[in-house]
């Protein structure tokens, strides 16, 4: 339990941690080219942690060298792991890996903690099925024993739950034995974490054609080429400062941040605009200034996991906040909406728990013990609460390590002006 002490008007700089899409989806693209990469400035956390031990697993050699990641692909031809791939519950590591598996030769079983087995894949196995690979699941959630012979051809996807199912396929399709078409059926979730995929294939020397999210073709004459690759801040974690702005009407700049970035959750920025912030933008740092915030109508299908930060933040808003499109949170580390809709009436807000989203309102702020359900992203968005009203308590706060393992320590510096 950790209790957070309230800070008014915050003035601080902070440097953003790396972003965790582009270390997991690098360490992927480099595992399968043909040669030593170097990933500079990896994110070192939980989810890097099994991503790393799991691949290593398949025979690609990782070493860690001062804060970079020396990789020895594989050039596809991965060993089959001899006992099961554990990711706890590493949910990004679970879906890529899946595909991953399926370009190795013999069963192999990935599996995670309970709650993982509580996540869905069936929408993944049915695309792995259409291309050749033979898959078998408890209920279409993990574990899963996956038997190879990823042949390529057509596929149909549906990806409203995840687009890290897309993700998955697409990463490991130049080695399949046939180009790899993929038609999505309805629309595709979270497109730019598929921007961010397609990026990452393109700077190892893999393009994809993409016909308007409709449609993805990759051939399999391109292979990954080794290469030194640099990972950017991450902005979701970036996000938690710039709210502490928000709400205490105060001013943090974060450096290690590229405001052009492709993720999604970059947009916060202009998300805190909208509410009255001042926001300002360089080539490697974004700076929020707090001013009185004003609820507003929004919707969140291409930045889900700024759902807790904004939803946190909407609090210190007069009139309502409605969050839009965020049905996929149901299947996260914890069901996002049902925890976030608790939690917030805790500390003295009306909510509206709807299917794909909250409508959230100020009643009166309080004091309260704050359970986070092991989910990394309710603790730190939670902490930002606690800048304001007195007397928040956070349970289980080492949770932050699945992504940023240092958070308290960055949370430190909006004490020390």
């Amino acid at each position: 339990m950790l209790a957070i002490k309230t800070r008014r008007h915050v003035n601080a700089t902070i440097e953003a941690p790396s972003s965790k899409s582009y270390t997991q989806r690098a360490l992927i693209v480099a595992s399968l080219a043909n040669g030593k990469s170097v990933i500079k400035n990896p994110l070192f956390s939980e989810d890097t942690f099994y991503m790393i031990s799991a691949l290593k697993q398949f025979g690609v050699s990782i070493v860690k060298k001062g804060r970079n990641l020396i990789v020895h692909g594989t050039n596809g031809n991965l060993k089959s792991p001899d006992k099961p791939v554990f990711v706890g519950n590493a949910g990004t590591a679970m879906r890529f890996l899946s595909a991953f598996a399926s370009l190795a030769k013999e069963k192999i079983t990935i599996t995670g903690d309970k709650r993982m087995q509580q996540r869905p894949l069936q929408d993944l196995i049915d695309a792995l099925k259409q291309l050749g690979v033979k898959v078998e699941s408890n209920g279409g959630c993990p574990p899963v024993d996956i038997y190879g012979n990823f042949a390529g051809g057509n596929a149909r996807l549906k990806s409203g739950i995840s687009s890290q199912y897309l993700s998955s396929i697409l990463m490991c399709a130049p080695y399949a034995k046939k180009d790899v078409a993929i038609s999505i059926a309805g629309n595709l979730t979270s497109k730019p974490y598929i921007d961010i995929t397609l990026d990452v294939m393109k700077n190892f020397g893999v393009n994809v054609k993409n016909h308007d999210y409709k449609k993805f073709t990759i051939r399999n004459t391109e292979k990954y080429k080794p290469r030194v690759y640099k990972v950017e801040g991450d902005a979701s974690s970036a996000s938690y400062f710039f709210a502490a702005a928000a709400i205490t009407k105060g001013k943090v700049m974060v450096k290690n941040i590229n405001p052009r970035s492709k993720q999604g959750d970059i947009k916060f920025l202009d998300t805190l605009k909208r509410m009255g912030c001042g926001v300002r933008k360089g080539n490697d740092f974004a700076e929020v200034k707090g001013e009185s915030l004003k609820g507003i109508d929004v919707e969140m299908g291409n930045m889900p996991d700024i759902v807790p930060t904004l939803a946190v933040t909407s609090i210190f808003a007069d009139g309502m906040t409605i969050i839009r499109n965020a049905s996929n949170l149901r299947y996260k580390e914890t069901d996002r909406l049902k925890a976030l809709a608790f939690e917030l009436r805790k500390i003295g807000a009306n909510v509206e728990e709807r299917q794909d989203g909250l409508a959230i309102k100020r009643k009166r702020l309080q004091k309260a013990v704050v359970e986070t359900y092991n989910d990394h992203r309710m603790a730190m968005s939670f902490a930002i609460a606690g800048l304001a009203i007195s007397g928040i308590r956070i349970k289980n706060p080492n949770c932050v390590a699945k992504s940023f393992p240092d958070f308290w320590e960055k949370f430190s510096l909006l004490y020390k002006k």
